[in-house]
């Protein structure tokens, strides 16, 4: 009985998920990955309290699972590397020569090292075994629940139910589900800020090509020109500030072993607490984050007599900015931490990404339904076509504080252009709302 309800349950869900018109707007449930974003705060820089705090309360990426835990921030330079650990980072030229021995190494570049002391933090900090944690929502006497696994799941409470028989084979399935495309699908990005004002900058750059120019012109009243034009450029560039982001990704290791170790010697729920089971996963090394890669990306902060926002809060918008510029260059890069997007609307194709994402026009992304096995309640996803975005119907998604967007006046006093709140893309006439889109390279 409890296996039809179960197949019931679920046939119904995966069926209701996609059975929809085409032009009716959906907001799809799906499986998607779990996120938790940090800062590395060491660096002294201008405007740092106002970066930092634009970075804590800036809008979580809506593509991805709120998995917050409570460590937002930490200082690289806690996190010292031996001189051991060292030596597998510097050549030997780098340390006095082949013969150099470990104890010799005393380059200390954090810039260079923050790699390793990241990983050094995570492993300290036991940062995995804290995401694991919030993934079975466990209490102070080491109890777990399955509420989280549910709702990300998509699990309803019928199938739920089979998880607490391990035997049975409905109950393998749904730790196989949860396993490895949720709690696998968990990553964390560290973000490194540098920011400095343009102005140091604009002034070396004015005095060298006065120099150069110095060197070349010798008409006086060719010189005087040239050098009206240098200032002139030199008055536009040294305003504001440039900020430049460094994200680095990482993602939860999570496979069969570690799943089966975990639910056999920490896994307990309330009723049935065990000290010893508590004591395991406090101290345990099984869970551990691997790094996937880096992205890099730049801004310049600039300020205009006719603008309405302070100074601060350009600084603000600009940072915030810059997060998203970097995580859609994470999630173009990395194939594993691409994210899918329900489709909007059908008649139109349009979905609820834009500038945000790095989207430009003329990006192609793969179409997939989702499928829910009823017995199992394995997802799985199947290529039904692509489509491209519409380079004139882009949706400018980016940040704007407490702006709303508004209608552009047309020209010659036709009617005001209507709001893009979606992104249109070019493509098939059978793809319906619910769809799921990833992009392609």
């Amino acid at each position: 009985m409890k296996q039809t309800i179960i197949a019931f349950s679920l046939l119904t869900l995966g069926t209701s998920l996609f059975a929809q018109t085409q032009d009716k707007p959906l907001d799809v449930k799906f499986r998607r990955s779990s996120l938790h974003t940090m800062v590395v705060e060491s660096e002294k820089f201008p405007k740092k309290d106002i970066v930092l705090k634009a970075f804590n309360t800036a809008p979580f990426p809506d593509k991805y699972n709120d998995h917050t835990i409570d460590q937002k921030s930490f200082n690289p330079a806690n996190y010292t590397l031996t001189a051991e650990e060292k030596s597998l980072i510097y050549k030997p030229s780098q340390v006095g020569g082949m013969l150099a021995s470990a104890a010799s190494i005393k380059i200390d570049s954090v810039a260079r090292e923050l790699p390793y002391r990241i990983q050094k933090y995570l492993s300290k900090e036991k940062i995995a075994n804290k995401l694991v944690a919030k993934w079975f929502n466990r209490q102070a006497d080491g109890s777990f629940d399955w509420n989280l696994v549910a709702d990300r799941g998509v699990f309803n409470a019928s199938f739920l139910e089979a998880k607490s028989a391990q035997a049975s084979s409905d109950g393998q399935a749904l730790l196989k589900t949860a396993g490895f495309e949720l709690i696998g699908n968990t990553f964390v990005v560290i973000n490194k800020f540098n920011f400095y004002p343009n102005e140091p900058v604009a002034a070396v750059v004015r005095d060298l090509a006065k120099a150069e120019a110095a060197a070349k012109i010798t008409v006086p009243a060719l010189l005087d020109k040239a050098n009206q034009g240098i200032d002139a450029v030199y008055e536009k560039t040294k305003e504001g500030y440039s900020i430049f982001a460094t994200s680095y990704l990482y993602k939860l290791v999570w496979n069969d072993t570690i799943q089966n170790a975990f639910f056999t010697d920490m896994y307990m729920e309330k009723g049935g607490v065990d000290p010893k089971k508590k004591e395991a996963f406090d101290k345990t090394d099984l869970f551990k984050l691997e790094f996937v890669g880096d992205a890099n990306a730049t801004g310049l902060i600039t300020f205009s007599l006719t603008e309405k926002r302070t100074e601060d809060q350009i600084i603000a918008l600009s940072t915030v900015r810059i997060i998203d510029n970097v995580y859609a260059k994470l999630q173009k890069t990395y194939e594993v931490f691409k994210t899918k997007t329900p489709l909007y609307t059908g008649n139109p194709i349009t979905a609820k990404i834009g500038k945000k994402e790095g989207l430009e026009g003329g990006e192609k992304f793969e179409v997939l339904e989702q499928n829910i096995d009823p017995k199992t309640g394995v997802a799985t996803y199947k290529s039904i076509g692509t489509i491209v975005a519409d380079k004139e119907l882009i949706w400018d998604n980016t940040y704007n504080g407490d702006e709303a967007p508004v209608a552009q006046p047309a020209a010659d006093g036709k009617e005001a252009a209507p709001v893009i709140d979606r992104t249109t893309f070019k493509g098939g006439k059978k793809f319906y709302s619910g769809l799921l889109i990833k992009q392609m390279k």
